[in-house]
């Protein structure tokens, strides 16, 4: 028996709710002069070195185009089969690590579930657990972007609860085992400080961005809470990064920003688009 789609949570607040606008605010998040400033190209490249992506997951107008920086590097290359987004538990619903098996529709329509790669990752202390995603938009937000640069494109949700390091590098190894030798995007959602002045976000949010770009889990994870920074995904971007570490990647930052670039506003939030590109081409898909 086929799930029911998971409805949308958010759309009408982070995004809008009918299809021709939300496709009108991404092209704005294209062409804007803090995002690519030009639409996805049309001609893609042959193969495909973006293994996974760290994106912010504010509402468009303050997020989208920094956001769309790594989409626009995702839509310039070889589609991957799959997309495994990792999302933060903002509201404390899950038990630790909630998987999705619905088809998550938005605006734009439905984006099926990938119940292959559900079935790879679906070992514990992964656990399929619909009513963790029900309010929760930090995946949400991530698939009118996928609809737009992808065609047809298949996901896995999986919801991070921040936990002890252990417990992340354990979810870290059921996420390598389970894309290990396939065709997978990754992408970690997270917005990086939050509500201080915008020297203070600059400067707690190089200190994570520096571990990020030097592919340590570990690094990240203690420097953000030793040194108290309120990046709210700090849960799913361990976790990628735990899971490819033995993979050769480099990382790369494409933009740090916040939404006072936006808006005009004391306090800010910060937000960072990187990119973990293989040195040489991924393999293509199985036949």
């Amino acid at each position: 028996m086929t799930s029911p789609l998971r409805p949308p949570a958010v759309a009408g607040q982070f995004y809008p709710a009918d299809g021709a606008a939300l496709a009108h605010q991404l092209e704005a998040s294209f062409l804007s002069d803090r995002g690519p400033g030009a639409l996805p190209v049309r001609q893609r490249a042959s193969t495909r070195r973006v293994r996974a992506a760290i994106v912010p997951h504010a509402g468009y107008e303050y997020s989208g185009p920094i956001a769309a920086l790594a989409y626009s590097a995702i839509a310039a290359e070889r589609p991957p089969s799959s997309v495994l987004i990792l999302g933060v538990d903002h509201h404390a619903a899950s038990r630790g690590a909630a998987l999705s098996d619905r088809d998550w529709k938005t605006p734009l329509g439905p984006t099926p579930c990938d119940r292959t790669l559900l079935a790879a990752l679906d070992h514990p202390p992964l656990e399929v657990d619909e009513a963790a995603h029900a309010h929760e938009h930090s995946i949400e937000v991530q698939l009118p972007f996928l609809e737009y640069v992808l065609p047809k494109p298949k996901f896995v949700a999986l919801e991070v609860g921040f936990d002890r390091l252990a417990s992340l590098e354990q979810i870290a190894r059921v996420v390598r085992e389970g894309v290990a030798e396939r065709d997978v995007l990754l992408i970690a959602s997270t917005d990086f400080s939050h509500y201080v002045p915008v020297a203070t976000a600059r400067r707690l949010d190089q200190l994570a961005i520096e571990a990020i770009l030097a592919r340590d889990a570990r690094r990240l994870y203690e420097v953000v809470t030793s040194e108290e920074i309120s990046m709210c995904g700090i849960a799913p971007t361990t976790v990628l990064l735990a899971a490819l570490s033995d993979e050769p990647l480099t990382a790369r930052l494409l933009r740090w920003g916040h939404s006072g670039e936006a808006a005009r506003m004391g306090e800010v939030v910060g937000y960072a688009s990187l990119l973990l590109e293989s040195d040489a081409p991924l393999p293509p898909p199985v036949k």
